[in-house]
């Protein structure tokens, strides 16, 4: 059965996208499209609003991971890397919201919460980044 998602986006200081249904191989480019779209228009900081996903397969996990690195200033890394060696790096840029269970377990069995912030809400989430 061919895999289905749906992405809406509500615009503000913090952009959101929205997921629905399964990202896996045949919906990556959807997102990954949504999320270079966000960029090039000069999008600073991202939420990726997780609720209504079924299911990441490892491709989607993949996928996270390079929206993290295009929106994740490099060199801030690398300078929190040099000043506080060995402490993992969370981005201020690109947050996650509103995982279920299965979805969470998958992220953090892939170490994704290790750098990229995770909260229970949007709402939350949205209160979490900068003024």
């Amino acid at each position: 059965m061919a895999g289905t998602l749906t992405i809406t986006t509500t615009e503000g200081p913090v952009h959101i996208l929205h997921l629905a249904g399964k990202l896996d191989a045949e919906t990556l480019p959807l997102l990954m499209d949504a999320a270079s779209k966000e960029k090039a228009a000069g999008t600073r900081f991202l939420l990726i609003d997780l609720q209504r996903t079924d299911f990441i397969a490892s491709v989607g996990l993949g996928a996270l991971h390079r929206i993290y690195k295009l929106f994740t200033p490099q060199d801030e890394v690398a300078a929190w890397e040099k000043e506080k060696h060995g402490e993992p790096y969370k981005s201020h840029y690109v947050k996650l919201a509103g995982a279920s269970p299965v979805v969470f377990y998958e992220l953090n069995l892939a170490g994704f919460l290790q750098n990229i912030p995770i909260y229970p809400d949007v709402e939350a989430a949205l209160r979490s980044f900068p003024a």
